[in-house]
This record gives C-alpha cells, sequence and structure tokens, in this order.
C-alpha cells in the first residue's frame, strides 16, 4: 500500500524517481525499490518523503490513493480548449486588422490616381532650364512614373487580398 500510494502521490506531483531522490538526498534506486515494494523506508525517512510529497504521512501508509488521471486528462483538455480559442481570437483580430489595411491601401492609391489627374502633371510645362526646377521635376516625373507603373499591381493584390481576408 506504501508503496502503491507513494508511486500515484509522486506522479500527481509531477515528480520523477530522481527529483524525489535528490529531494531526499537518496539515490534513484533507492525510491524505485520503495515503489516496488522491495524496501520500505525507516521512520525518519518517511517523515522526510511526507514532507517532499507534501502529504499527511497516514495518507502514505493508508489507503490507497486513487491516480488522478481522468481529472489531469480533463484539465489538459481544458486547458487546451482554452489556448485554442485565445489562438482562434488573435488569428481573426489579425485578419480583421490586415483586411482594413489592404482596403486603406485601396483607399490611398485612388486618392494618388485622382490627385494625379486633377493637377493633371504639372512638372511637364515646368522650365528645366533652371537647376533646381530641373532636378525637382525629375524627381518628381520619376516618382509619378513608379507610382503608375507599380499601382496597378499593388491595387489588384490589395483587392485580391481584401477577398481573401473577409469572412
Amino acid at each position: 500500500m506504501l508503496n502503491e500510494n507513494m508511486k500515484a502521490i509522486r506522479k500527481a506531483k509531477g515528480l520523477s524517481q530522481q527529483e524525489l531522490a535528490v529531494k531526499l538526498n537518496v539515490v534513484r534506486q533507492t525510491i524505485s525499490k520503495w515503489e516496488q515494494g522491495l524496501s520500505v523506508p525507516d521512520s525518519d525517512m518517511l517523515i522526510l518523503l511526507a514532507e517532499a510529497l507534501e502529504t499527511p504521512v497516514s495518507t502514505l501508509l493508508g489507503e490507497t490513493v486513487a491516480a488522478a488521471e481522468a481529472d489531469t486528462l480533463k484539465a489538459i483538455a481544458e486547458k487546451l480548449e482554452v489556448i485554442n480559442l485565445q489562438l482562434a481570437q488573435r488569428k481573426a483580430t489579425r485578419r480583421k486588422i490586415l483586411h482594413w489595411l489592404l482596403i486603406s491601401l485601396c483607399a490611398v492609391i485612388a486618392v494618388i490616381f485622382a490627385v494625379l489627374i486633377v493637377i493633371n502633371s504639372p512638372y511637364l510645362g515646368w522650365d528645366y532650364s533652371d537647376p533646381e526646377t530641373a532636378v525637382l521635376g525629375t524627381a518628381f516625373h520619376s516618382l509619378e512614373w513608379l507610382f503608375v507603373r507599380t499601382a496597378p499591381i499593388m491595387l489588384t493584390g490589395a483587392i485580391i487580398g481584401i477577398f481573401l481576408t473577409r469572412k
């Protein structure tokens, strides 16, 4: 009975034979022999064993301790369920944020195109003989050229992303 109770309580506490042996300053084989019923601890060691397992001596010597395996599995299942719910909520939140970022990107691209159409590219009428105007006109032209070439690709990608991230 002592050997069965000792083993059940040790496992319920999540201790290995080696960890319990270290707590009691004995070798692992001693713990193994106690749990197999091949030997028993003396009275002083029994008190130390009860303290190490945080259980009364009467429980070690008393009735058989039922292994709390079913309760442990149930607790683990409940914890996993909570973790899965948290991960699902996090994924949904990220999807929602990405969805709205893609919608914002589409809106920004549309606004920039509208501005370029309204201003009708005034840099084409600039006097490029002035060095400052030439540099500024060239830089503006480069940015506009780059935007006009890449914006349709970004817009298409954003629209596809919006459809993929909706619920």
